[in-house]
């Protein structure tokens, strides 16, 4: 193997938006691709809300500064990069993932950015391209690497469609039940033993 591509929510730090939910006690935030496979309903939806109560980027921001890697997440991400290539493919935002990548010591971050207005409102999100996950993988396969993906939801199966090798990281159930045919790691640990068996 010579590169490993992650998602990062649910992986190695924790749903920032199920994190904001819980602290604002919105529990219709707590809605992520694991429950809606399609990306942009769930943005629409989650601005929606946003600008219903009023929230704005800093709001987001001071939960996010409240929050650490997933354990075991920092450890993992030390042994990855000390074995091979890890890149982060993420769903997530520039503004929101900072704060936490430098506490997982800034591993390559691909994702995508917010649009705020002149009031700190999230006004929307800009893409960096649509399916991003599977692009990334199949360009570094164009390159002649070989690719192991994993990552935890519905929004990571593209990529890890297109890997060569790949597995799933504490998936809801019914993923599980869709997907039978793609090795599951419930910790960091488990997927660390699957990643060895393709280095």
């Amino acid at each position: 193997m010579n590169i490993l591509c992650l998602d990062l929510e649910g992986v190695l730090i924790p749903e920032i938006w199920i994190a904001f939910a819980e602290k604002t006690g919105i529990e219709a935030l707590k809605r992520t691709t694991r429950d809606e496979p399609c990306y942009d309903t769930l943005m629409r939806y989650r601005l929606d809300i946003l600008d219903r109560e009023g929230f704005k980027l800093a709001d987001i921001e001071a939960v996010i500064a409240t929050l650490d890697p997933l354990p075991g997440a920092k450890e993992f991400v030390e042994w990855a990069t000390a074995q091979t290539r890890l890149v982060i493919l993420s769903d997530t935002f520039s503004q929101f993932a900072g704060p936490l990548m430098a506490k997982l010591g800034n591993p390559t971050l691909f994702c995508h950015d917010l649009v705020i207005d002149e009031s700190g409102r999230i006004a929307d999100y800009r893409l960096r391209l649509p399916d991003h996950k599977r692009k990334a993988v199949a360009a570094f396969k164009a390159l002649n690497f070989e690719t192991f993906a994993a990552g935890d939801s519905y929004n990571d199966l593209t990529m890890i469609d297109e890997a060569d090798n790949c597995s799933l990281f504490c998936p809801p159930e019914r993923l599980v039940v869709e997907r039978p045919e793609l090795p599951v790691a419930r910790n960091h640990a488990e997927l660390r033993a699957i990643i060895e068996g393709h280095l």
